[in-house]
């Protein structure tokens, strides 16, 4: 026992891989957050500190952030975002999870057809749906409203695919114990099998949240008014006014940011996990 107690502990040996990797990913991380560091330095500038290219800004203040929330169009614009990207991430979630679980727990004639079909949308560029989506618009007049820009993501073949991968992993026992206990379909899918996969709604949620938060492309083909632009249209027709004014586009930027950093720091693990599960599940 004496000469177990006297065996002097052995270190960890590092190897030099493990020392190399982490040096590129630090390096890597620190090139991607520059740009970011910098926006934010940036808002906190006056205008004769903009091309100061310290980080730490000699002078910080918040003048800038003052002048853009007092702007009533900036804040109708972070409104507008925030409203299309709750109402399309519960969208989502309802609907790509009802779709789902169908198509994992059901067996019926064409099931795998229309799974297929469903799977076949996610070949096709975005770029190449912009014009029918647009034609519906207008034969329905939805141009310029909230629901013609909501309505081409109120459910995807993504969140379809991720559903049903996590359901299938779900046991047909507690469906069909479910079911003798009297219990309908819906109230079945709602109270049994969706707590038994929350990681995939949670990562399905946070995704198209942001997914839509940041969206420019179709909210700027499909809206004409600025009372209806979203935050990332708005801050671009906010960039041409202010030309001149940069820290005011970077402020604008900032303030547009801060929810995405906020989600994804508060639900990391969800991110994670969820991104973890379903490449397993696929």
């Amino acid at each position: 026992m004496t000469d177990t107690l006297a065996t002097p502990l052995r270190m960890p040996r590092i190897r030099p891989g493990r020392i190399l990797a982490w040096t590129v990913l630090f390096i890597g991380g620190l090139i991607m957050i520059t740009p970011l560091l910098f926006m934010f330095s940036t808002s906190l500038k006056t205008a004769g500190q903009i091309y100061d290219l310290r980080l730490i800004p000699a002078a910080p203040t918040l003048e800038n952030y003052v002048r853009v929330l007092s702007d009533g169009q900036f804040l109708r614009w972070m409104g507008n975002s925030t409203f299309i990207a709750v109402t399309v991430t519960l969208s989502n979630v309802f609907f790509d999870s009802l779709v789902g679980y169908t198509l994992a727990k059901f067996r019926f004639r064409g099931r795998r057809l229309i799974f297929l079909a469903i799977l076949s949308t996610l070949m096709i560029p975005t770029e190449m749906l912009v014009i029918p989506w647009y034609i519906m618009s207008a034969d329905l007049g939805w141009l310029d409203s909230y629901w013609g820009i909501m309505f081409p993501g109120m459910m995807t073949a993504f969140g379809t695919f991720l559903m049903k991968q996590f359901f299938e992993t779900v046991p047909d026992d507690f469906l069909e114990a479910a079911r003798i206990d009297g219990l309908n379909e819906f109230t079945i899918w709602w109270r049994i099998a969706m707590p038994l996969v929350t990681p995939a709604l949670s990562a399905l949620a946070i995704f198209t949240f942001l997914g839509n938060w940041t969206a420019f492309f179709w909210p700027l083909i499909v809206t004409t008014s600025k009372e209806l632009y979203t935050l990332p249209v708005g801050l671009t027709s906010f960039a041409v006014e202010q030309a001149i004014q940069w820290e005011l586009i970077m402020t604008g930027a900032a303030l547009a940011t801060l929810p995405t950093l906020l989600v994804f720091l508060v639900l990391q693990r969800y991110i994670v996990r969820g991104v973890m599960l379903a490449g397993l599940k696929g």
